[in-house]
């Protein structure tokens, strides 16, 4: 059996990476972060189809400041960086970033936060996912798990 890539989104602040895994009812969730960068996730989905992937991140970062919280729908894993300071993209190779890793503009916000464009609603085409969480603004936390409740 093939492994399928479940959609990952990816947002930053200044001392962590956020990377939200969309993969509802998984369960045998193993999250790896190693001092060098490397990110490795894997799960079983539904029907035991079997989910993961390997990211070469950007910069190092701190095995022991990862943390993952799982929710109904999507697994959150929140990466410490060794180093507080802005990442120019998510992963160490130039190369375009494969198909399911995608900014997550909800979570996302600028570098001093006084342009707040990349927070804004209006244009970034969310990919009709309205999760309800436009009325954090997408600031400085993870919105709790309960919005994914109900719809």
């Amino acid at each position: 059996m093939s492994s399928r890539y479940p959609e990952v989104l990816w947002a930053q602040r200044s001392d962590k990476v956020y990377l939200t895994v969309s993969l509802p009812d998984a369960k045998d969730i193993s999250v790896k972060c190693e001092p060098h960068g490397l990110f490795s996730f894997s799960a079983k989905g539904l029907q035991d189809s079997s989910f993961d992937f390997t990211l070469e991140l950007f910069g190092s970062i701190v095995p022991e400041g990862c943390k993952t919280k799982v929710g109904l729908r999507n697994i959150i894993c929140s990466i410490q960086k060794e180093q507080k300071g802005w990442w120019k993209r998510l992963l160490k190779t130039e190369e375009k970033p494969a198909p399911y890793l995608k900014v997550d503009w909800n979570k996302w916000c600028d570098e001093d936060e006084s342009d707040s464009a990349l927070t804004s609603d209006d244009d970034l085409g969310y990919m009709g996912q309205d999760d309800g969480s436009g009325e954090d603004g997408g600031m400085l936390y993870l919105p709790d798990l309960e919005k994914a409740r109900g719809n």
